[in-house]
């Protein structure tokens, strides 16, 4: 789970495994796999860093980025 603001200002916790997109309208907008739609106050580069981190902390990323290293040897 990451945690991104509403443009109220409240915070929520949204499944990272369901981000479709995320894109800068210029707000940030985040896409579920389901279409449903979350504007959010963070920046694109922020929500971008957290689903890395979430995805490396549940380790989907890690894998993926041992793999890369091992192949450039």
């Amino acid at each position: 789970m990451i945690t991104v603001t509403r443009l109220n200002g409240k915070p929520f916790s949204l499944n990272a495994i369901y981000i479709e997109t995320v894109e800068s309208f210029p707000d940030t907008t985040i896409t579920l796999t389901n279409g449903k739609k979350y504007v959010v106050r963070e920046p694109h580069d922020q929500v971008m860093t957290d689903i890395e981190l979430f995805y490396t902390r549940i380790s989907l990323l890690g894998k993926v980025k041992a793999e890369e290293d091992h192949d450039g040897e």
